[in-house]
């Protein structure tokens, strides 16, 4: 029986049951893409992150949903790379790893911090039925409109649709079309929707976002890597802010999974973020559906 060590990792806390939890099974050298999927389905996490080796860097990154496997997932990467340094794999300083997207850098402090370089970004404002994203989201149209900031198209790896809200308490008041919400980012080649208000709980921060990705099988993610590094572009893009070099959003709360991610713009467009481990054991990898080729 072909066993691993798999676990759950909490990103972008370092408080037990908060933050966006990922699975993690860090030798998975010899596992096809059939059973990496078994698995990520059986963990149930929102995205697992299967390691192996790579060619092309120190490690490559696949990710995988309980549904289908995904080019990049922030908080799944910033949970490896807490946990190969916690269990002592690897090593304070630079890192770099193979994923879908490219080779990304990857760097941790002493104190554990992970920090993901991510992809240059596009940012791309969009001529859209704005009544049409209120309506998926479940909100007024002037709860939009009235932020002065449109809605854009925004990657940095992974595609998303940035959509600036009025209030917080707009924002708490969202009643997602999980349909509608699917069908719209179909239509604009997006993983998900974040919306984001720049009123926020904690003083020290930039922006409460939630972010919705129902066609990538999660209705409601706690706290989005990728789409913090793309909405942090994409604010940067249009000037909202004096200063994105140091800038932090809040997520999760909702999903009683509060979370914090860090967003750097400069050369690059980085994030970051802290991870502790909940869960660890030992998971059973069912037999490949490759069939031997069997000669004539």
């Amino acid at each position: 029986m072909d066993t691993r060590d798999a676990y759950l990792v909490d990103a972008f806390t370092d408080e037990p049951t908060c933050g966006n939890p990922a699975g993690v099974v860090p030798e998975a050298d010899d596992l096809d893409a059939e059973q990496m999927q078994a698995l990520a389905n059986e963990l149930g996490a929102s995205e697992t992150a299967f390691v192996t080796s790579s060619d092309e860097a120190d490690r490559q990154l696949r990710y995988f949903t309980p549904e289908a496997e995904v080019d990049l997932c922030g908080h799944a990467t910033i949970a490896s790379h807490a946990l190969l340094f916690e269990r002592g794999v690897i090593e304070a300083g630079q890192h770099t790893m193979e994923t879908n997207v490219g080779v990304l850098d990857i760097s941790i402090a002493d104190d554990g911090v992970v920090w993901m370089t991510q992809n240059d970004p596009t940012v791309t404002e969009l001529d859209i039925d704005i009544g049409r994203v209120a309506d998926a989201l479940g909100i007024e149209t002037e709860t939009i409109t009235a932020v002065g900031l449109p809605i854009a198209w925004t990657t940095t790896g992974l595609p998303f649709l940035a959509v600036p809200i009025e209030y917080f308490s707009d924002l708490s008041s969202l009643d997602p079309d999980f349909r509608a919400i699917e069908s719209l980012c179909d239509d604009h080649e997006a993983t998900g929707i974040y919306a984001f208000t720049f009123d926020t709980l904690e003083g020290d921060s930039t922006l409460h976002g939630r972010m919705f990705a129902p066609g990538a099988g999660v209705d409601e993610d706690p706290v989005t890597g990728t789409a913090s590094g793309a909405v942090g572009a994409y604010l940067d893009r249009q000037g909202a802010l004096d200063e994105t070099a140091a800038m932090t959003f809040e997520q999760g709360h909702f999903l009683d999974r509060p979370g914090k991610v860090s967003v750097s713009i400069g050369a690059e467009v980085k994030v970051g973020g802290r991870a502790v481990t909940t869960l660890s054991g030992s998971i059973v990898v069912p037999e490949s559906d490759d069939e031997e080729i069997i000669e004539a």
